[in-house]
């Protein structure tokens, strides 16, 4: 059995009389049976609401936080809801307001792995129960829980409707409690962000990512600025601004890490994609942040990957990529960049090739690097308007011609990335001041 903290006490006296001692004697029996048998353990805790008569208390408050917990884990969900709803009953005058948020809390988080069907079910009984027994901090908390839920769903029409009740809820606050204020507002836009990235609305993205880092006096958890963060780099990536994307991705990823979060390895592979979308000199994994993840199975390919493209082995990348493929592609949003990131390294491989020659054949190339005359000609074509190869195309022969191989690419890059690196330096001295 899962020992959970609803016994923490706080300083508080209790709305009720004093402390009845044969209900606290019953509520530590069922306690002490908990790891030795669970059914009589249930019924020790039952006993203490019997023992309490209609009159409630904290006894009564703890035995039924016991209970929703351990129906929860032997899978009795009615019975769950059915102690739940009877908890909430307490916390309008049976127990301190701020041990009632800390326990309700602690139970929506118990319960967050539930299904979707219940877990709506858990908030709109709380959300019901706050309609008499007024706490501003909870009801705010639950109904972030339920927007992540409708997130979750695509019910966004739902979502739009919680979002405007919590932008309403600040705007009566008092503008003295700005911190507090401020960092509810950044949950909001965390929510209203991921919706907008889902729906792929990159105007009201843009403004709501800027809005949000201009919002001051605010102390979010590190989830609330990675999940903005990482949205941005999105955001950036697809508009192929990679110095801010690299940003982003680089700042998502280092509070994904503080806060101990699973995502902060899909941000470092984001990270990785989008320094050789750079053709970056720079490996993410040189930092002293990504380091210790450059053996993580998970990150393996993509850490072989960089190495491959950063060393030119354009043969080597296309033998990584063929054999990880189908990881790669499991990320949606990888998947949507990994025809680019080709063109990339292929592009940069045509470079490579052509550089002893002044005039060479499409066949060869196409030859060489196992690709399509078709591809080997657009690539071409690209880079001589883009001004990375001085030449032209003699389409009736099939051939192109080269005065000068100019590669400017890389170092336009890397001036790129050193500006994206002192942005992430600069932001990092401004949190510390």
């Amino acid at each position: 059995m899962v020992e959970e903290e609803c016994d923490l006490e706080f300083d508080y006296s209790d709305s009720a009389s004093e402390p009845d001692v044969d209900l606290e004697n019953q509520y530590y029996l069922a306690k002490s049976m908990l790891n030795e048998d669970i059914q009589t353990a249930i019924i020790a805790f039952e006993m203490v609401l019997e023992l309490q008569g209609e009159k409630l208390g904290k006894w009564g408050f703890k035995a039924l936080s016991r209970l929703v917990r351990i129906n929860f884990e032997l899978g009795k969900y009615d019975e769950t809801m059915s102690k739940y709803k009877q908890l909430l009953m307490y916390i309008t005058n049976a127990v301190d307001k701020n041990y009632g948020e800390f326990v309700i809390n602690s139970i929506l988080d118990y319960t967050s792995g539930a299904n979707e069907k219940m877990l709506e079910s858990f908030y709109d009984s709380t959300l019901n129960a706050l309609k008499t027994s007024k706490n501003e901090r909870l009801w705010f908390r639950t109904n972030t829980k339920l927007g992540h839920l409708h997130l979750k769903r695509n019910e966004f029409f739902k979502l739009i409707g919680i979002i405007k009740d919590l932008k309403n809820s600040l705007n009566k606050k008092d503008e003295v409690i700005s911190s507090s204020r401020g960092t509810q507002l950044l949950e909001i836009y965390s929510l209203e962000i991921q919706m907008y990235t889902v729906q792929k609305n990159y105007k009201k993205l843009k403004q709501l990512y800027e809005e949000s880092l201009r919002v001051q006096h605010a102390l979010p958890h590190p989830l609330i600025m990675s999940v903005i963060r990482e949205c941005g780099g999105k955001m950036h990536l697809r508009e192929a601004q990679f110095q801010k994307a690299y940003t982003d991705f680089f700042v998502a990823f280092k509070h994904y890490d503080e806060a101990g979060n699973a995502r902060r390895l899909s941000c470092l592979k984001y990270l990785i994609l989008t320094s050789m979308l750079m053709k970056s000199d720079i490996n993410p994994f040189d930092s002293q942040e990504a380091k210790p993840y450059g053996n993580d199975p998970e990150i393996r390919a993509m850490a072989t990957l960089i190495d491959a493209f950063q060393n030119n082995r354009m043969h080597e990348f296309m033998q990584i990529f063929e054999a990880n493929k189908e990881t790669l592609i499991a990320d949606p949003f990888i998947a949507e960049h990994l025809e680019r990131l080709l063109n990339v390294v292929r592009g940069n491989a045509i470079l490579q090739l052509i550089k002893p020659y002044r005039t060479i054949k499409i066949s060869f190339i196409s030859q060489e690097l196992s690709m399509a005359e078709k591809d080997v000609e657009n690539l071409l074509s690209y880079y001589i308007l883009d001004g990375q190869i001085a030449g032209k195309i003699d389409q009736m022969n099939m051939t192109v011609e080269i005065r000068e191989v100019k590669d400017v690419g890389r170092y336009v890059a890397y001036d790129k990335l050193l500006e994206s690196l002192f942005c992430v330096f600069e932001a990092i001295e401004t949190k510390i001041d």
